[in-house]
């Protein structure tokens, strides 16, 4: 299959900025998954999701 790996908590991936400061915007830059909507599941068992799709710009 040609798809792309998907990313989950703590993974790194290449990303846009689409809000922020304008000389941020229509950038690629390097960025870290905060938050996801879909639920993962935690070592401990416990399943865990978020309101929104977040990442930090690094």
């Amino acid at each position: 299959l040609n798809r792309l790996p998907s990313a989950g908590v703590g993974d790194m991936f290449v990303a846009t900025v689409k809000r922020g400061k304008p000389e941020l915007r229509k950038k690629v830059m390097p960025a870290v998954v905060i938050r996801q909507r879909k639920p993962f599941r935690r070592k401990d068992g416990v399943f865990i999701y978020f309101e929104d799709n977040a990442g930090v710009i690094v």
